[in-house]
């Protein structure tokens, strides 16, 4: 990872005080242990901008320096953080207790078995590498979280990573069919096989999915694929208020149609679009709710439900236009992309909470974030994924007022209590790491949260792997933040 270091001089250099296990991590590992200024800030933080220095970083040059690592981390109770790229929000990749950061970024391998529709992937490879290799063979993987470009496998899998298409074809842990890699001990190990079907004892495999690096490390994983769709369509819908798009979309899946994509824009988030591109989605009706949908499988299912969504839209919309060609789809979709970095024009700091909701409370979960709007003064503009009820809710503020950031903190608050009170989900797909902790256990009992505790011990007993995240509440508004842009950001 390549960012701009502010002051690079200000960073400390640990070189000077070295630990004896560093000492002797060096000795075993050589080259692959890096101890200079940049290595220990880039690994210092992920895009939550939370930052905690570490006292070394391993890029692995094979698998086996991993099981080096964890063993002397074990012996000398080190605390250690895997990483990928850093694209988590939630603060999960970020070294909290210090200690070693393992980087595998470097572990990037792809190949894609044609014949029998599988990816053998290595833990530092991109979504968009799977991705591309499997089109080239006439396969589709279909799990795409918006920084797909950036983003691993082995950080999909840390933390069950979802994206557009998760609807109709689901997420990470549908796609996972076995996973190599090393228990928090050292010890290798190696969950499920090569097949579509595995019944050979426990399902330890789906436990390190959305564990968030708690439970072992990820080195490789065999990845299911399933046949490139021959044809796509694309729709855009207008709708008079969020209400009454959020009530039209629960139509529309009432038809027993499923789109491979159907996002929603609520009008603040169409309004920071259209003034981020200088267009409007629709002539003369600046700042309405939108619906953007796409179908997506044989050509013969696609026509057919096209002819629905079209009635449905004639039915419920204000207006509605469809893309004529691929070139016209990926006009409309570059608008969706660019409506979260525009809501910066809002405020200098956003939270970004990826909640899930029942579709049965949509229409009153919008009612619930006008009346959050109005009594917190915050802009909250709202987009997300309808077809699985993934909405991310972004509270914007200014860092520096500290009337806006309470505003913010007790908003968040407000928000969670309201997701877990309409029987929803407080983490769709970014996980919990550090900035939800306050919120776990609204989610989950104590007999819920003790049921966990007692996995992480049982497979971690000296606690070394990513320590303090997802059940030390960690109180995020007290921390400050570096100030620095990451690719991914926009």
């Amino acid at each position: 990872m390549l960012v701009p270091v502010p002051n690079l001089m200000a960073v400390p250099n640990l070189m000077a005080s070295t630990s004896p296990a560093t000492t002797q991590l060096k000795r075993r590992l050589g080259a692959a242990v890096h101890t200079d200024r940049r290595s220990l800030w880039e690994a210092s933080f992920d895009s939550s901008k939370l930052s905690f220095l570490p006292q070394a970083v391993v890029r692995p040059r094979r698998r086996e320096d991993i099981g080096v690592a964890l063993v002397l981390a074990n012996r000398h109770r080190v605390p250690v953080t895997v990483r990928g790229r850093g694209t988590t929000l939630t603060g999960a990749a970020a070294p909290l207790k210090g200690g070693w950061v393992i980087d595998l970024t470097g572990l990037h391998r792809v190949r894609i078995d044609a014949e029998t529709g599988l990816a053998h992937v290595q833990a530092g490879a991109t979504n968009a590498a799977v991705r591309m290799a499997a089109e080239a063979e006439g396969w589709f993987y279909p799990p795409d979280p918006s920084s797909e470009k950036y983003c691993t496998i082995g950080g999909n899998i840390a933390c069950n990573a979802g994206g557009m298409h998760g609807g109709k074809y689901g997420v990470t842990r549908d796609y996972v069919l076995a996973l190599k890699g090393f228990l928090p001990t050292g010890e290798w190990v190696e969950w499920g096989t090569a097949t579509k079907k595995f019944s050979a004892g426990f399902n330890l495999r789906d436990l390190w999915i959305g564990s968030e690096g708690l439970l072992g490390v990820v080195t490789d994983a065999v990845l299911k694929l399933i046949p490139l769709p021959a044809a796509r369509w694309t729709l855009l819908t207008s709708f008079a208020d969020e209400v009454t798009a959020l009530r039209a979309a629960r139509e529309l899946f009432a038809r027993r149609v499923q789109p491979a994509i159907c996002e929603y824009l609520d009008r603040y988030s169409v309004q920071c679009a259209e003034g981020a591109t200088g267009q409007s989605l629709f002539a003369g009706q600046a700042g309405r709710p939108v619906i953007l949908l796409e179908l997506a499988g044989s050509a013969s299912e696609v026509t057919e439900q096209k002819r629905v969504l079209l009635d449905w839209a004639r039915q419920t919309a204000v207006a509605f236009r469809e893309a004529r060609d691929r070139a016209a789809a990926e006009k409309l979709w570059a608008v969706r992309r660019k409506c979260s970095a525009a809501m910066f024009e809002l405020g200098d700091a956003k939270l970004n909470e990826d909640v899930a909701i029942p579709m049965r409370q949509y229409e009153r979960f919008a009612r619930f974030l006008d009346r959050l709007r109005r009594q917190s003064g915050l802009p909250i503009p709202t987009f997300g994924h309808l077809a699985d009820g993934n909405l991310h809710v972004n509270i914007m503020y200014h860092r520096a007022d500290p009337a806006e950031s309470r505003a913010a903190e007790a908003a968040v608050q407000r928000l969670m209590e309201t997701v877990v009170a309409l029987g929803g989900t407080i983490s769709g797909e970014h996980g919990i790491g550090l900035a939800k902790t306050p919120f776990l256990r609204l989610q989950h009992s104590e007999a819920q949260v003790n049921a966990m505790l007692a996995v992480k011990h049982a497979l971690d007993p000296r606690g070394i792997l990513n320590p303090g995240k997802m059940f030390e509440v960690f109180q995020v508004w007290k921390h400050p933040r570096v100030d620095v842009h990451l690719p991914w950001d926009h």
